[in-house]
Parts: structure tokens; C-alpha cells; sequence
């Protein structure tokens, strides 16, 4: 199993740790360069700036997407690890070395981390022996190795000290599990399932295929409130209007991917040429994964539910 050991500051750390966020954006400034190095459900952990040579918390790897600014605010909030937008971008200029006029809604790298941990001050671990100050973003290391798998066990003390979680093994290459039988799948929280749909449908709305993302939202098809799941195969990306046009029940997809649009939407507005436009077309935008497909029994549930004929 691999482990990433990820360089940030303290105020970043004491946010998270204060709102006891479920779901966490690591962000880089950088906004151009992959990350690559972690699979799904590996653990990633922070490591505050020098002088304090510490490890103080971490979660497990989700997904990497590359975000403006804008909208990993809008995903994840404070959990970003800032109180508001305006001091995530004064972070990400101060970086960057770049204002509001040169660089507007800057991007960042967004790493997307489920079940993070936060240790208190005397549970803080020093880094491994190894460790050289001059490491600018962070470290990998082997669980399965002398050196990473001392600091694995470290923090298995510490979190089973924190009563958080249970021994952690690694049972397949895509298996993690807690002691020897529950299995651990990603918790994907509301930001998650906002960035996994945008990027699933390729930054493009499903059903005209609109790619200005600041209008582009994730719908749920089963709400959340009604145990819809954040799952990509209950959702959708699509246009604003239509986003709300969808929960509202003026527009639903059939279980062909097909999209319906109903009369009501001419008899309580006068209008909706526009939308009556797109009435028998099939969704132009799909994920390229199987799996991700709109599942037919949620969609079979907005028709049914939502829908107003």
C-alpha cells in the first residue's frame, strides 16, 4: 500500500480540524500538474511546514481533479481548509504569485481525500527518519516497507487511541479493509459528488451539451434527502435551468436515456420553446464508464415521483 505524506500549513490544519470536516480538499496552487501516485483508498497525510516536523492528520485518497477556484469552493466550502473564498484565493495568489486581475478564478489541483482524521497536539507524529527539510510538496512511502511501515503502524496507534478507526490492511489491490472483515468504500460526501459528476460528463451539461462551467451543476436524480446516494449513477451534470427544471419535475429521462419535457412547463409559463427543443432526444453527454451510467431504477424514480407528465 502506498502512503503520501503531503506538506501544508498549520491554519489549513486547525480549520479542518475545528469544523471537524468529513470530506477534505488538499489543493495545490499549482492548478497544471497531475497526481498521480495515489490509488483509490490509499492513505495521504499531512505534514505541517518546518519547524514543525510533524504529521498531524490525514484520510484516504479519492479522486484528483484540477478545479478553478470558484468551483472547489462551491463543492467543498470549508473544507477547503479557509472560511470563505475570499481567503482561499488570497492562499492560492500568495502561492501563486498572481492577484484578481491577472488570474481571476485561479486553478488548483484538488486532491479529494473520505474520512479524514485529525490528531490532537499530543498525538502529533514525527516525521520518519529519512525526512529532508528540503522536501517542497511531499513523500511517498510503502506500507510494506521498514520505514513506511513503522509510520503506518504509528498511525493505527493513534487512531485506534482516537477510537476512530480499526486496523487497517490492505487484503487486494483495490480492497481495503478495517481488521479482517468490513470493507471500506469511499464516503463520498457533497463536494465529492459534485466534482465526480462534473468530471464524468466531461465539464458538459448531459442533455445540450453546454460547457460553461460556472452554470453547469450536479443534479441528483433520487435526492439526498430521500436517500438518494452521492453516487455517480444518481446524477447528472446538466445546465442550471435545467437543473432546476429536473428537481422540479418539468423534465425527467426515461430509462433509455431519452429526455422528456412536460406540457406543464407551456401551461403554467406561457413558453419553454426553448426546452420543448430537446423533448425525445437521447442524453448527448454520458460518462464513458459503464457503471456510471444513469442507474434506470433511480431515473424510473423521478419519472415516477418527480415527473410531472
Amino acid at each position: 500500500m502506498q502512503m503520501y505524506v503531503g506538506i501544508t500549513d498549520f491554519d489549513w490544519f486547525q480549520t479542518l480540524k475545528q469544523a471537524n470536516c468529513d470530506e477534505v480538499n488538499f489543493w495545490k496552487p499549482g492548478g497544471r500538474t497531475n497526481f498521480k501516485v495515489l490509488q483509490e483508498g490509499d492513505l495521504f497525510l499531512f505534514k505541517l511546514h518546518s519547524p514543525k516536523d510533524f504529521i498531524v492528520g490525514g484520510g484516504f485518497f479519492l479522486k484528483f481533479s484540477i478545479l478553478p477556484s470558484s468551483l472547489a469552493w462551491e463543492a467543498f466550502g470549508i473544507a477547503n481548509g479557509a472560511n470563505n473564498l475570499l481567503e482561499l484565493r488570497s492562499r492560492i495568489y500568495k502561492y501563486k504569485k498572481t492577484n484578481r486581475l491577472s488570474d481571476p478564478d485561479p486553478q488548483i489541483g484538488c486532491i479529494i481525500l473520505f474520512m479524514p482524521f485529525y490528531l490532537d497536539e499530543r498525538d502529533w507524529i514525527p516525521v520518519p527518519n529519512d525526512w529532508n527539510r528540503n522536501i517542497v510538496q511531499g513523500k511517498t512511502y510503502n506500507a510494506f516497507e521498514a520505514i513506511g511501515q513503522a509510520l503506518f503502524e504509528q498511525v493505527q496507534d493513534k487512531l485506534r487511541k482516537q477510537e476512530l478507526v480499526q486496523s487497517v490492511v490492505k487484503e487486494e489491490a483495490s480492497e481495503y479493509r478495517y481488521g479482517k472483515e468490513q470493507l471500506i468504500k469511499p464516503r463520498i460526501g457533497q463536494g465529492a459528488f459534485k466534482v465526480l459528476i462534473t468530471d464524468a460528463y466531461q465539464r458538459r451539461c448531459a442533455i445540450t451539451g453546454e460547457k460553461t462551467l460556472p452554470v453547469l451543476e450536479a443534479a441528483h436524480i433520487k435526492p439526498y434527502s430521500l436517500d438518494g446516494p452521492h453516487a455517480i449513477n444518481n446524477g447528472l451534470l446538466l445546465r442550471r435551468d435545467f437543473h432546476t427544471l429536473f428537481d422540479r419535475g418539468y423534465i425527467t429521462v426515461d430509462k433509455s436515456l431519452k429526455v422528456e419535457v412536460s406540457h406543464r412547463i407551456k401551461e403554467d409559463f406561457g413558453n419553454g420553446k426553448e426546452y420543448y427543443a430537446h423533448h425525445g432526444s437521447r442524453l448527448i453527454i454520458l460518462p464513458e464508464r459503464r457503471e456510471q451510467l444513469p442507474d434506470p431504477s433511480y431515473l424510473e424514480w423521478h419519472n415516477e415521483n418527480v415527473y410531472l407528465g
